[in-house]
């Protein structure tokens, strides 16, 4: 009796309050993968690794990912298929996105009385979500351009979460000061409950519009994404001529992608076009108005410092005084210093959201290492560096967008402007063909790569942060809800690519 209680226990506590079948699908995985390894060799086993983390990723309301797909990885490298030197490698080639995610994250933690003050201002003052939602678009694509992709983001996560917690307070019968767990719709009352729905359906536009701008920022200028800086530096272009050689790509990808915000709200289409109900509106107005009547001078103060601690955060940013994370641990710095926040816990509380994505971050790169030290992306490389012309940066354009909604951009990019500047220096390849092929590689890791979470950091983190299991944000969600801007702007890019490069 005591051992099948003891066997109950153990079934219990794998990946916790997981559904049983998806305990035993990553089972089956873990099982079959030496077979696969065995019978079928390193390179189906790898692709079969691939396709088991995206399906970890795709399951993240499940289950966060961090657990099965580090078991996975765990496994890839007791199996053969990589090793921890590889994953050690690829960690420390990304070790200023880990450095971003610890600290600037944490930073904007305490930039959210300002956030949330500035953004009710807008969200309550601007009644057309059309507007709205071109303004989220906008604004994170102008923001991504001169900070990045991850900050941002981090920014409107910030936001939506405390509209998010707001409502869902007061639709739960308590007062604006309680304590609340926004995560248990128990307590919310009967006649909120459709509401709720529709609320969460709007803050879903929001932040994808919102995602999607930073892809389009972000592909801009050397600083937008990570990868940006390393094309940039194998280049030997500086910040103007990044962004003039990118612009006739970049620009009509731009436009295009606010058209697709605007048709997808006049339109309703996949999922699109929720209004804020006005009884939500009324609650974040009251909300607003209570604030604004008990705001104390030391609130007042507090908000006055983020708002010029966020100054300095952008002018840093724009000039890249340093690496993203250090100029991330000014912004705690300064931020709680200046605003009487001293205690450890107060502190340690900022690191929550960030250090599991970071965790996730580390365990995808080991799948990244996979990839590399089986070489999966070869063969598709060397197909392409048999095509001539226009043809063939049109094909560098697809086979980097295509690559990066399955793996990292930054990877890709990584392999793809090596091998384009090996052929370089090597007389393979004249100048121009390779500016060309550089412009191809940054523009086909950005922009096709909004398919999937996979491809781009920004959402992924979306995907995996604490916003998404409450505003029901899923991953087949992602792609279905990013479709209509994968398609509208990769071939405005592929267009642009062929015919004005």
């Amino acid at each position: 009796m005591t051992d099948t209680s003891l066997q109950r226990a153990f079934v219990h506590n794998f990946l916790g309050n997981s559904p049983v079948w998806y305990k035993w699908t990553i089972i089956g995985f873990l099982v079959a993968n030496p077979f696969i390894l065995f019978f079928a060799g390193p390179v189906v086993a790898g692709w079969a690794l691939v396709l088991e983390f995206i399906f970890t990723l795709a399951m993240a309301l499940k289950c966060y990912p961090l657990q099965p797909g580090g078991l996975l990885a765990i496994e890839a490298v007791i199996m053969g298929l990589t090793t921890a030197e590889a994953v050690y490698h690829e960690a420390e080639h990304n070790f200023p996105v880990i450095l971003l995610l610890m600290f600037m994250v944490a930073g904007i933690f305490f930039l959210k009385e300002m956030l949330l003050y500035t953004f009710t201002k807008i969200l309550l003052g601007i009644r057309s979500k059309k507007v709205l939602a071109l303004l989220f678009c906008a604004v994170s694509a102008v923001l991504s351009a001169f900070l990045d992709a991850l900050t941002v983001t981090a920014v409107i996560i910030a936001v939506a979460e405390g509209f998010y917690s707001i409502y869902h307070k007061v639709a739960s019968g308590k007062n604006y000061d309680h304590a609340h767990d926004s995560g248990d719709d128990e307590q919310v009352g009967a006649l909120h409950r459709e509401d709720l729905l529709e609320f969460r359906s709007f803050l879903r536009n929001l932040m994808m519009h919102g995602a999607v701008g930073t892809a389009l920022g972000g592909v801009t200028t050397m600083v937008g994404e990570p990868q940006n800086l390393l094309i940039a530096e194998q280049a030997g272009w500086e910040f103007i001529e990044f962004a003039v050689r990118m612009a006739p790509v970049t620009v009509p990808v731009f436009f295009v992608g606010l058209a697709t915000c605007l048709m997808l709200e006049v339109t309703g289409w996949f999922g699109y076009g929720v209004e804020l109900k006005d009884n939500v509106r009324t609650v974040l107005e009251d909300y607003d108005k209570h604030e604004t009547k008990n705001r104390t001078a030391r609130q007042r103060a507090m908000i006055v410092t983020q708002a010029v601690v966020a100054l300095l955060l952008c002018i840093a940013l724009a000039l890249h005084l340093a690496e993203v994370g250090i100029i991330g641990i000014m912004v705690i710095v300064l931020a709680t210093a200046f605003n009487g926040i001293t205690s450890e816990h107060q502190i340690g509380h900022a690191f929550e959201e960030a250090l599991p994505f970071t965790t996730l971050l580390v365990v995808f790169f080991g799948v990244v290492a996979v990839i590399d030290q089986q070489d999966l992306f070869g063969p598709i490389i060397q197909w392409v560096f048999t095509l001539e012309g226009k043809m063939q940066t049109a094909m560098f354009y697809v086979a980097n967008g295509v690559l990066s909604m399955i793996s990292d951009n930054v990877f890709v990019a990584t392999i793809y402007i090596k091998e384009v500047k090996e052929a370089l220096d090597s007389g393979q390849i004249t100048r121009e063909v390779f500016d060309n092929l550089a412009v191809a590689i940054n523009t086909g890791t950005n922009i096709p790569s909004v398919a999937t979470p996979n491809g781009q950091a920004a959402f992924l983190f979306l995907l995996t942060s604490a916003l998404a299991p409450l505003i029901r944000l899923s991953y087949g969600r992602m792609v279905y809800m990013a479709l209509p801007y994968t398609i509208t702007m990769s071939i405005t890019g592929l267009w642009a690519v062929f015919y004005v490069l």
